[in-house]
Formats: C-alpha cells, sequence, structure tokens
C-alpha cells in the first residue's frame, strides 16, 4: 500500500475513533455505536495487504442472526398467530421475494425511498418487496381473484434507520391476514380488527390499545383545516410520525418543509389530541365544520359502526378511536388501525406527555389498490392487518430472560443410551424402530460414550426420556425406560416401548 494512501486511512481510523469514543461517552445508543465501531473495524481492515487483509465478520446493518433459543420462541409467536389466521378461516399463500419495480413504484408515499432496488437482471428492473400488501394486491389481479381470506407469513425489507434493540429492522418478518371482496360495510373490518385482539392476548404481551381511525375523517379534518387537496397525503404522512415524535417536531416539518400554513397546522394539532369511543364521534358530529363536511360525515358513521361490531366481539374496552392515527401509506382508503403496547418503552414530549412507541400491528383498508394493476382498473375491495413480529419477539424474549424460563430448542423426545461398550448398533437398531413409529429419537454418535455424557445431554438439551439399552435388557426382550426429570425408570417390554413413549411423552406434553 502506498505511503500517502496508508496516512490517508491512518487519518481516518483517527478520526472515526474519535466518533466511537464521543458516543460511548455519551452513552449513545448500542445500534449506533455498533454501527460506528464498524466503521472503525473497516478502516483498520483496509490497512492490511492482500492475502493478509483482515475480513470484518458482521452481519448487514439491520439484520441479524438468531440462536436456537430465539428461534424457539419465534417459532412459538408463528404457531400463534398461524393458529389465530386459520380459527378466521383463511387460507395461505406466497408470492417471490422480489417483485417488478413498476409493481412497487408509486404505492408508499414518501417510504417509497426505502425500497431495496436490484441491479438490472437481464433486462428486468427489480426491488425487494418493501410489505405483503402490495404482492398480494398483483396477485389478486394477476389471478383475476375477486374473492378470498388468505395469510402470509414472509420476510421483507427496507431501507430504514434500523433501531435493533426496539424491534426495527431491514429484514423482517410481516404476518398478514387480509380480506379481499365485496361486503357489507365494516365486517370484514371489525373482524380485523378482532384478529388483532385475539393475537396480542394470546401471546400475553401486557397492556395494550387498538387505535383505529379512518381516511375520510382524516380527509375532511384537513380539508377544515385549510390542508390544500393536493397535500392530504403529505399532511397524512407528517401526522403519521406522533407515535414516534413529539407534535411541535409534526407541526414544523409540516409547516417549514412542506408548505402547509402554519394556522392550518395548529387547527390540526386541536384535532389530532382528541381520542374516545362512541362519545368522540357524537361530538366531531356536532362540531359545525366537521359535520358540514361529507367526507368526515361519511368516515364518522362508519367508525360508528366498527365500533358497534367491536362491542358485540367483546373488544371494545380495547378500541380507541384516535384522530393522531394516520397510517403515512397511500394506498389506504378507509378504515384504519394500529395496536399500541401501553406498557412498553414511552418517550416524554416537552409538556409533559407520553409518546409510546410500541407499535406491533397496524392496518386498515385498501380498496383502490388492486385496481392500479388491471388492466380494466377492476377494483376488489381488502382489509387487512399486519403483525409486527419483530417488535413482538423482542418483547417476548426480553420476557422469557427476566423470567429466566427454560427454552427448550428440540423437540427430541427420547435419547437411546448405553451404559456398556459395544452397542452403538443396538442403539441404533433401537433408534430405527422408534423413527418409523414417528417418535422423535436420537443417539450420542460416538462409538462408545459414557453414560453420564448421555444423561448428562438429555439433561442439557431437556429431553424428556431414555431408553436404555445393555446385555442384559437384550436378553430379557426389554428396555429401561428413564424419565429425566426425576430420575425414576423401570423395564418396559421391546415390543410395547413404542406405546409406553407415545404415553409418557402424552403424559409429559412433549
Amino acid at each position: 500500500m502506498a505511503d500517502m494512501k496508508r496516512q490517508e486511512i491512518l487519518g481516518q481510523i483517527k478520526e472515526q475513533g474519535e466518533v466511537v469514543r464521543q458516543l460511548k461517552a455519551a452513552n449513545a445508543e448500542k445500534d449506533k455505536i455498533t454501527e460506528e465501531v464498524s466503521k472503525l473495524l473497516e478502516l483498520k481492515a483496509q490497512l492490511g495487504d492482500g492475502a493478509s487483509q483482515k475480513f470484518v465478520l458482521k452481519t448487514p446493518k439491520g439484520t441479524r442472526d438468531y440462536t436456537p433459543k430465539q428461534m424457539a420462541i419465534r417459532n412459538g409467536v408463528f404457531n400463534t398467530i398461524t393458529e389465530c389466521f386459520r380459527r378466521h378461516g383463511a387460507e395461505t399463500i406466497d408470492t417471490p421475494v422480489f417483485e417488478l419495480k413498476e409493481t412497487l413504484t408509486g404505492k408508499y408515499g414518501e417510504d417509497s425511498k426505502l425500497i431495496y432496488d436490484l441491479k438490472d437482471q437481464g433486462g428486468e428492473l427489480l426491488s425487494l418487496r418493501y410489505d405483503l400488501t402490495v404482492p398480494f394486491a398483483r396477485y389478486l389481479a394477476m389471478n383475476k381473484i375477486n374473492k378470498i381470506k388468505r395469510y402470509h407469513i414472509a420476510k421483507v425489507y427496507r431501507r430504514d434507520n434500523p433501531a435493533m434493540t426496539r424491534g426495527r429492522y431491514r429484514e423482517f418478518y410481516q404476518c398478514d391476514f387480509d380480506i379481499a371482496g365485496q361486503y357489507d360495510p365494516m365486517i370484514p373490518d371489525a373482524e380485523c380488527v378482532k384478529i388483532v385482539h385475539e393475537i396480542l392476548n394470546d401471546l400475553g404481551l401486557g397492556k395494550f390499545v387498538i387505535k383505529v381511525n379512518h381516511r375520510q375523517i382524516l380527509d375532511g379534518m384537513f380539508a377544515v383545516c385549510g390542508v390544500p387537496e393536493d397535500k392530504f397525503r403529505t399532511a397524512c404522512s407528517s401526522v403519521d410520525k406522533l407515535d414516534k415524535t413529539f407534535w411541535e417536531d409534526v407541526r414544523a416539518e409540516m409547516v417549514d418543509e412542506k408548505g402547509i400554513d402554519p394556522d392550518a397546522a395548529d387547527r390540526i394539532g386541536q384535532y389530532v389530541r382528541l381520542n374516545g369511543g362512541l362519545e368522540l364521534i357524537d361530538q366531531l358530529l356536532q362540531d359545525p365544520k366537521m359535520s358540514s363536511n361529507k367526507s368526515a360525515k361519511d368516515g364518522l358513521e362508519a367508525m360508528r359502526l366498527l365500533l358497534r361490531y367491536c362491542e358485540i366481539f367483546g373488544i371494545l374496552d380495547k378500541v380507541s378511536f384516535d384522530l393522531s392515527l394516520a397510517r403515512g401509506l397511500d394506498y389506504y382508503t378507509g378504515i384504519i388501525y394500529e395496536a399500541i403496547l401501553t406498557g412498553h418503552e414511552t418517550l416524554s414530549t416537552k409538556s409533559g406527555d407520553q409518546v409510546g412507541v410500541g407499535s406491533v400491528a397496524g392496518g386498515g383498508r385498501y380498496d383502490g389498490l388492486v385496481g392500479m394493476f388491471d388492466p380494466k382498473k377492476k377494483n376488489v375491495p381488502c382489509v387487512g392487518v399486519s403483525i409486527g413480529i419483530e417488535r413482538v419477539f423482542s418483547i417476548m424474549e426480553a420476557k422469557a430472560k427476566a423470567e429466566e424460563a427454560k427454552i427448550r430448542t428440540t423437540h427430541t423426545q427420547v435419547l437411546v443410551a448405553s451404559p456398556t461398550k459395544g452397542m452403538l448398533e443396538e442403539r441404533m437398531k433401537l433408534c430405527q424402530h422408534l423413527w418409523a413409529a414417528g417418535i422423535r429419537a436420537e443417539i450420542i454418535y460416538k462409538k462408545n460414550p459414557t453414560i453420564l455424557i448421555q444423561y448428562q445431554h438429555a439433561e442439557k438439551m431437556d429431553i424428556p426420556l431414555i431408553a436404555v439399552i445393555a446385555e442384559q435388557e437384550i436378553k430379557d426382550g426389554t428396555v429401561t425406560l428413564r424419565n429425566t426429570a426425576t430420575r425414576e425408570e423401570g423395564p418396559v417390554p421391546r415390543e410395547e416401548i413404542v406405546a409406553a413413549i407415545k404415553a409418557r411423552c402424552q403424559e409429559l406434553g412433549a
């Protein structure tokens, strides 16, 4: 490496090292420190020469690996969510992880800048999917489907600024449930809200509230506040940030960056502070400005119907009609909702209020999205919800760690063991017999492991049963079945071992 180039890199290393020191001294966020340390290591790696150059082993920014224990928690969450979706009659589909760029373009408003574009692939401009909703709409239009209830669990990608301690990544799973088809107002919408309620209850995440609003109400609100119609969506995008930041910042963005009149912004500020239930609908219908706006009035009547259905479903106590809820995606046309964990992570505003950052689910109605893909512009009404699964995982992992819960990372029911040498083939034969009967069994991959090593393996991996065979058991035609936790054991006839193991596993819930 040329001396001038080396000196330049050394200078950059010095500067980057100072950045890291300042962040640590200021007790900055762990994610930010990790990011800057990675930059420092990359600079140091450049000082190597050719083959001796260091390769920095790390996952890309905004991604992570998952340990077996973390995967066990994730799979448990997936199972709970999938069971709920199936309980409500949904079938599942899958779509490609990347789409034609033009499929995704113009569907996400200001968030379009977060889409990952891929290099030209043989004449096709491609992008990684940003969510599962737009691919679903493309799927409906392409296959001429006008009625389906589906769920889809898969990874999506966003060039977002990650905050991994809060469950915000660049690669993450979404769990979507959508109802497509022409139905009577608010019936499928209310069921989607009910599904969110069931999932959060089943996962035991603590206190939560499901905020609901309506795009027609928002549009009416912007109109009566004096926002030009061509700025409704950009104003909506700003209001959408209220769950992450303060009103003062949102107002500044509206006025300084988006050119909305300061008086209009102040009027919006008065409305977005309102939340409640049926009484808020009555209050807004008595508001001379809101009640005289057709869009707002229609939206409020639709909201009244939704809350009535939520009451029938027994979830009204967890539902809040909140005018600050906006959801910035351009494709929403009707009801919108978002689930907030009220017991997790809040930020204090300058006025002393608390802003939650615990959003774990969101969705709404998007009646015009399918028509964007249909050659004849034929619309298929749709409503759906997406569970923010990474946020849920972060909370479940922290909960398991705090409770020091023991987590099984395998599903093995029985370990086949032997206390004597020369029994490998006999262990393999018994293992094969159990596998053929559908029992989850394993052996230690050693010819002559000590019985202590085998018992310790069963305890470490939380394998509930141990099937022990030795020369005496073979002679007697039996197997000694041992309970790993209690260490109680006894002989079982060889021909009855399958039934005995299944019975014991049923008792132990294994």
